[in-house]
């Protein structure tokens, strides 16, 4: 998104009844970017079963969840305690700039509760409004994956 530098990328995505972040530094991302380049937007796939057993070798392979500061996906239920990890980071990094990236239908609540926090230092941004094939949207890939993982283990 633009040429702004960001200290951290934080990405809130939402499947079915899972929620799940995943927390970036600026220095993880091109290594981050290079291990998942195989990633594809889910609901574009005609053999689904396929492409997550080849990510879930991918993700083992590469130590994809190495190059992440954060990560944890859980059930929908506890998206507060999800909420809450999230803006605990960002107030122990009160000096950085923050880009986040929240699904669509997540968007308006989130928005409503990260006014408590020091707005000014962040972009927030809807996962729909992400530009196709930008790194932001290929690092929005990473969580989504992960929950189509822990979805289909089930």
């Amino acid at each position: 998104m633009g040429k702004k530098e960001f200290d951290y990328y934080i990405f809130i995505d939402y499947s079915d009844n899972l929620i799940g972040y995943i927390i970036l530094s600026r220095e993880q991302i091109k290594d981050c970017v290079l291990k998942t380049s195989k990633l594809k937007h889910y609901k574009e796939l005609k053999q689904k079963k396929l492409y997550l057993k080849s990510m879930k070798n991918l993700f083992k392979r590469n130590k994809v969840l190495e190059c992440l500061c954060k990560h944890k996906i859980t059930e929908l239920r506890q998206n507060i305690e999800l909420c809450s990890e999230v803006f605990e980071f960002c107030k122990d990094k009160s000096e950085s700039n923050i880009f986040i990236s929240v699904d669509d239908r997540q968007y308006k609540g989130f928005i409503k509760l990260i006014e408590i926090l020091d707005g000014k230092r962040f972009t927030i941004v809807k996962e729909g409004k992400l530009k196709k094939n930008s790194v932001e949207h290929r690092l929005s890939l990473i969580v989504d994956t992960l929950l189509n993982l822990k979805r289909t283990r089930k």
